[in-house]
């Protein structure tokens, strides 16, 4: 074999490999799904001409550490990019039924109408800090609701560890003024939570989520703890759309918390426009 020869294939050798390591390093696991939690905010916000539509049910059973209860609650969310992932805007629609013994109800809960400031994204370690500011529409009633304008801020906080895990964290606060039909007193309502991420491969990822609400309901505080593990897989299509579905298993940690329950979660995100 002439030098030259050797020297061509050597260069094809290298060119071979260092295209693969390439895509390799593109594919990572965690790019695969990103924004698909299900009880944790993650901190990206939508890409400039993407829509999100997010579903989830939790149906929830409380039989050891109280009166016999049933619920389901479901939501739909729906969030845009305005106009470029900088600033977003989304609201959350949820609807509750709710059986204790024999009695049952049903109806539409409190909206909620959010913008989220993008404060921080790095694309590569995929670092992201988004705080939220929303408005809680008295839209429930007295059955299902507060009946009064509320405010929520949460400080969503995301990072990937190396190719194959993410971890997110949240903290916020609820104030609702004048809240309630009786002595109409202000209410102020904590929440922190936390979750682990282990991307399988790009498109099956496996979730430990957990939960923490402090809960004023006029007379005492209460404090809600639930962890739920859970997995998520998603569907990409050739329109660059992808279908995201999940399921999990909420536990609950304390005496006011459900027992134990079932989430389910279905969000579907596609082009409205692309850029030029």
């Amino acid at each position: 074999m002439t030098p030259l020869r050797q020297s061509l294939l050597l260069s094809a050798a290298v060119a071979v490999l260092t295209l693969t390591a390439t895509a390799r390093a593109a594919e990572r696991n965690v790019d695969g799904i990103m924004d698909n939690s299900f009880l944790i905010e993650e901190a990206y916000n939508q890409e400039a001409g993407v829509v999100q539509h997010i579903w989830t049910g939790f149906g929830s059973v409380n039989r050891l550490r109280g009166p016999d209860e049933k619920a389901w609650d479901l939501t739909f969310t729906q969030e845009w990019p305005a106009p470029s992932q900088e600033h977003q805007l989304s609201f959350t629609a949820p609807y509750s039924y709710l059986k204790t013994g024999e009695e049952s109800d049903h109806g539409v809960g409190d909206v909620l109408l959010n913008y989220r400031y993008q404060a921080y994204f790095n694309e590569e370690t995929l670092r992201a800090f988004a705080p939220r500011f929303s408005f809680v529409l008295p839209t429930g009633g007295e059955d299902f609701g507060d009946e009064t304008l509320g405010y929520q801020v949460n400080l969503p906080f995301s990072t990937a560890i190396g190719d194959r895990w993410f971890v997110h964290l949240n903290a916020g606060v609820t104030w609702l003024p004048d809240a309630g039909s009786g002595d109409e007193r202000d209410l102020l309502n904590g929440n922190v939570g936390g979750s682990v991420i282990y991307a399988a491969i790009r498109d099956l990822h496996f979730m430990a989520e957990w939960i923490g609400n402090w809960e004023d309901d006029g007379d005492d505080h209460e404090f809600v703890s639930v962890i739920s593990p859970g997995v998520r897989k998603a569907f990409n299509f050739a329109n660059d759309s992808q279908l995201v579905v999940g399921i999990a298993a909420p536990i609950g940690l304390t005496n006011s918390s459900p027992d134990f329950g079932v989430f389910l979660y279905c969000s579907y995100e596609h082009f409205f426009r692309r850029s030029k």
